[in-house]
């Protein structure tokens, strides 16, 4: 048997059910206790739990209330696809492509007549999710700080400058609107 503070890896016997409670990163099959990622195993005697610490970060899991900061890859009639790339306050990106969306009901809170004056594709949101059950992952832009924190010219595809409550572009001079948050271009990405 493996002692307290060795480097385990995945699918190594660390005791038997009998004994301890697997806790992070153990599972329980068939009466034994098997680490489920690389770590150094920890062995609590006093609560009789075995667990493994990871020694690397693991992926962030996207969780109902997290804010998270994403970009717009499609804008519908009634909905704005968001590819997630990251939580806030986690360094990390997020694993593979999770996708959210923005209904139009969840865009601020008042009436929005038009999704596509909100939202345009390539513009960088910062949202909080409601519902991970769904897919794709519901989110919301309705709240304080939350909304576009980057966009770019819809013509020449220029990094656009907040000009009071609109955004000018420096290029071309365009004016766009959007759904924007107090956070923009204060670089949360």
């Amino acid at each position: 048997m493996v002692e307290s503070g060795e480097f385990v890896i995945p699918g190594i016997e660390l005791g038997f059910s009998e004994e301890f409670i697997p806790g992070e990163g153990a599972y329980e099959e068939e009466g034994k206790i098997y680490a489920s990622i690389t770590g150094t195993l920890v062995i609590d005697m006093k609560e009789r739990k075995i667990k493994v610490l990871p020694r690397t970060s693991t992926p962030p899991v996207p969780k109902d209330g997290d804010f998270v900061i994403g970009r717009i890859v499609d804008v519908k009639p009634q909905i704005a696809i968001v590819e997630l790339i990251k939580l806030k306050g986690n360094e990390r990106a997020l694993p593979g492509s999770i996708d959210g969306g923005i209904h139009i009901s969840q865009t601020r809170d008042s009436y929005v007549s038009e999704l596509s004056r909100e939202f345009k594709v390539g513009d960088v949101v910062y949202a909080k999710i409601l519902n991970t059950s769904r897919t794709p992952i519901q989110l919301s832009t309705v709240g304080k700080d939350l909304g576009v924190i980057k966009a770019f010219c819809y013509h020449c595809n220029t990094a656009l400058s907040l000009t009071g409550d609109k955004l000018k572009c420096e290029n071309c001079g365009r004016i766009e609107f959007r759904r924007i948050s107090p956070e923009y271009g204060k670089g949360l990405v």
